[in-house]
């Protein structure tokens, strides 16, 4: 049975990584971190709005994911223009992919409610490998330390919305980077392939107090499996959002829970789980993801409620 486990574990990881490819992190609560994809997002929320995620994909795994992200966006005092940073910190087993990048946002009206913005994204991702923990009986520090890279890369985006619906693509890391040291002696794979990304959603008064928001990703990354997510989250009394969601790739596939309460104008907390389909299942206790979200309001300038 451990070696059924092991060999499960094997492989779920390095479909993630080693040996194929380093993707861009999917969380499940994607609809409310759109800025880390798509750089035309920022300053789209027409306030100051920072928000911060923590990801543990399949607990019990050792060596299993951990990610964190931090995000800052606002539009400046020319509204057309938005700024933003995000920060991306993805540990995968003794692997570790850093991402720190600037956003930068342009939008006209392309109609009486709607807006079209384009972005573009650029800054730097790290690289680190533990190769010692790969080795432990490896002597030659030369060959078996810490590696650690920063490489530049750039993005783009662009995103269509009203307050009531939202079309976006993006590239958020355009040019391919290869990690991996030739003079090592090591066989393995350390790739940072491009991702585009395919995001949209629409929100539906279903009454007074409750709405409803479908929404859906689609990514596709050079040298993986196609990626699909489809959510819907109902919203009761501006306050409280339940929903769930599901993702199903070539490999595998899963399910989701997301509950999010709006504590005040300014502050949000939201927390997602995710259960695996597949026999991954058998050997973890899912992927736990939360979220807070502060924002900045200034009333003149919010012209209608924020749905994503």
């Amino acid at each position: 049975m451990k070696l059924v486990k092991n060999y499960i574990v094997a492989i779920a990881l390095l479909s993630t990584s080693l040996g194929i490819s380093q993707q861009m992190p999917q969380f499940t609560q994607y609809m409310f971190n759109t800025v880390s994809i798509n750089p035309a997002y920022a300053g789209s929320r027409e306030t100051l709005s920072v928000v911060g995620l923590h990801r543990s994909q399949w607990v019990g795994f050792d060596g299993g994911p951990i990610t964190q992200t931090l995000s800052v966006h606002s539009p400046l005092r020319n509204e057309k223009i938005g700024l933003g940073l995000s920060f991306i910190n993805d540990k995968l087993g003794d692997e570790r992919f850093t991402y720190m990048y600037g956003d930068f946002s342009y939008t006209i009206n392309t109609g009486e409610k709607t807006k079209l913005a384009f972005g573009l994204k650029a800054g730097f991702t790290s690289y680190r490998l533990d190769r010692q923990a790969l080795d432990p009986n490896a002597q030659d520090p030369n060959i078996y330390g810490i590696e650690d890279r920063w490489s530049p890369n750039i993005g783009a985006g662009l995103y269509w919305h009203t307050n009531k619906w939202y079309l976006g693509l993006s590239a958020p890391r355009i040019f391919t980077n290869d990690y991996h040291d030739s003079d090592s002696g090591q066989d393995y794979a350390a790739l940072e392939r491009v991702s585009y990304y395919f995001t949209g959603g629409y929100v539906f008064s279903l009454s007074e107090n409750t709405k409803l928001k479908p929404a859906f990703l689609v990514k596709a990354t050079n040298g993986a499996p196609m990626s699909y997510d489809v959510t819907a989250n109902f919203l009761f009394y501006e306050k409280f959002w339940l929903g769930g969601g599901y993702r199903i790739n070539e490999n595998t596939s899963s399910l989701g829970g997301i509950a999010d309460f709006q504590v005040s104008k300014q502050f949000r907390i939201g927390y997602a789980y995710e259960y695996p389909l597949s026999d991954i299942n058998d050997y973890t206790g899912g992927t736990h993801e939360i979220i807070v979200m502060f924002e900045l309001f200034r009333e003149r300038r919010v012209k209608s409620p924020r749905y994503f």
